[in-house]
Parts: C-alpha cells; sequence; structure tokens
C-alpha cells in the first residue's frame, strides 16, 4: 500500500503512536489544482494529520479541518472520514506565495478548526490558533489547549509523500506515578524530536521505529488503508441549486444560457443541470441523471 496508517505501542509504557503515508492519495488531491510548493507541502501536511487524527477517535462520520488566515493562503481544507477516505483543497493568491515560505508567512492570524461530524450524535468543534512555527505545533496546542490526552505530531511533505507521527499518553496502566509518566513522556518525544523531515520521508516504519526506538519494547501492528475519494454528486449539486428556490434557479439558467453547471472544489468534477432538469427537480422528480435534452 501507498497510502495508510500503522498503529504501534510501547509495551511497558502507556503511551501509543500512529505513522501515516499517504502517496497515490496527495498526488491525486495535488493533480487537481496547479498548487505552488509551499503550498503543497502545507496541504500534505494536513492531509497526514487528518489521517492521524481519525486514528485516535471511535467514530462513524467526518473529521474536517479547516485553516483560514488573511495571508497568501486564506483556507486550507481537508476531510478525512471514518472509512478512511481523504480529500483537500487549498485556497491561495499565488503572487503572494514566495519560495520555501512557512506557516507564519502563508497563514498569519490564522485559525485552525477541528470539526468531528458523526453520522449520528452530536457535533463537536475545537478552535486553535496558528501561531506555532507549523502546523505539527499547532496541532499539538490543540490537545493541550483542550486539555486532552497529551499528544505530539511531526508532520512533513514533500509535494511526493506526506508523513506523519504521532505520539499519544494513554489513561494510567503501567505506570502510576506521574513523575515516572512524565520523564517517559519527556524521554519519548525527545526522541522523536531526532527525526528529520528527510528521515521520515525517506524511510519505512520498521527503520523510523528502529533509529527512535531500538532501546524501548515497541509493538507494530497491521498497516490500516487510506484512499483519496471525494464525496461529491449529482444529488448535492441538486440540493444545492433546489436550496436557492425555483425563482432563483431560475434566473441562474436565464443568466447562463439555459444550463447551469456546478463544479466540485476539490475533484473538478462538473454537474450540468438544464431547463428541464430544473423543472424536474421543483416538480419533485429528483436529479439521479442528467435530462435527455442534453446535447
Amino acid at each position: 500500500m501507498s497510502d495508510f496508517t500503522q498503529r504501534f505501542i510501547f509495551d511497558d509504557t502507556d503511551v501509543r503512536g500512529e505513522l501515516v503515508t499517504l502517496g497515490d492519495s496527495y498526488q491525486h488531491v495535488l493533480a487537481k489544482h496547479p498548487y505552488p510548493e509551499p503550498v503543497a507541502q502545507l496541504l500534505g501536511e494536513l492531509l497526514a494529520a487528518a489521517a492521524l487524527l481519525v486514528g485516535t477517535l471511535k467514530f462513524d462520520g467526518l473529521l474536517v479541518l479547516q485553516a483560514r488566515s488573511s495571508g497568501a493562503v486564506p483556507l486550507l481544507m481537508v476531510e478525512c472520514s471514518s472509512e478512511r477516505q481523504v480529500r483537500g483543497i487549498a485556497r491561495y493568491h499565488a503572487e503572494q506565495i514566495a519560495d520555501g515560505a512557512g506557516l507564519a508567512e502563508l497563514m498569519p492570524e490564522g485559525m485552525l478548526t477541528v470539526t468531528i461530524d458523526p453520522r449520528a450524535g452530536q457535533r463537536y468543534q475545537g478552535i486553535v490558533a496558528l501561531d506555532g512555527i507549523n502546523l505539527s505545533a499547532c496541532l499539538t496546542n490543540y490537545f493541550a489547549n483542550s486539555e486532552q490526552l497529551p499528544t505530539r505530531f511531526w508532520l512533513y511533505a514533500d509535494g511526493r509523500r506526506a508523513r506523519g507521527l504521532l505520539l499519544q499518553a494513554l489513561p494510567p496502566d503501567r505506570l502510576k506515578d506521574a513523575e515516572a509518566r512524565a520523564a517517559n513522556w519527556q524521554h519519548l518525544t525527545t526522541l522523536a524530536d531526532t527525526l528529520t523531515a528527510e528521515e521520515l520521508l525517506g524511510l519505512d516504519n520498521l527503520t523510523v521505529l528502529h533509529r527512535l526506538y531500538h532501546e524501548e519494547a515497541v509493538r507494530l501492528f497491521d498497516p490500516l488503508g487510506l484512499e483519496f475519494r471525494c464525496s461529491c454528486n449529482r444529488q448535492r449539486s441538486a440540493n444545492a441549486l433546489v436550496s436557492l428556490g425555483q425563482q432563483d434557479a431560475e434566473r441562474l439558467l436565464e443568466e447562463h444560457g439555459g444550463s447551469v453547471e456546478i463544479d466540485c472544489q476539490f475533484c473538478n468534477q462538473r454537474y450540468r443541470f438544464d431547463k428541464t432538469d430544473v423543472a424536474q427537480l421543483f416538480a419533485g422528480g429528483g436529479s439521479s441523471a442528467p435530462s435527455s435534452t442534453r446535447h
């Protein structure tokens, strides 16, 4: 598999970890828009973060990471479903992007919103400022500020692969003493801090874990696959037209010469509706297929 997460645990301590590799799905996202290199890297890091976060959750639904700013990249948005399907998009001002620009330059005054949207149950949303040196630091701050389990991220992307490492402290079990737990957490995260972008992007998971934790008892679990998949469809596009109301939808048809095309921003798929389609929608006939008047 070119796209997967792989969980590991430290048998003698109360810490778990997860590694993510995104290849094909990352390339699918980048192929939809001509992203400058700094934007492609930032988007890859956010994709890796979403895949890691889904692994920490037990839910049936959708995780959305949405970053907004007043700078060269006003929007980054990534989704990962509980079925482990990912998609993402960025909005940017090309003329404002310098080679090698980082998070602070690309997204000043930025805010990251984390949304957990289960199919059943209550929606959860948390917000953190993008004031860290990189996305890894910002997500670490999010967990610290929300008083959740101590969690650290290491995220890298280079336009070809996106990789990530997560460490998370678990509730006390093997280590009951608070000082011993803190010391162990400090030890494991300090070792992870020595991992370079080149190592994480270029090495397989077994080699990464051996380099970092060859003196620890680490158990690595089977990988779980990920894939690019866009959730857009004709029915959702039709619902957007219906939400306008019949009068406004018909006016839109007139303004566009008798047909309306709705584009998916994530995958560039186009859904076309003509007068017959729109009439069918407001007559309650649904939108399962384009009308027979299509040329």
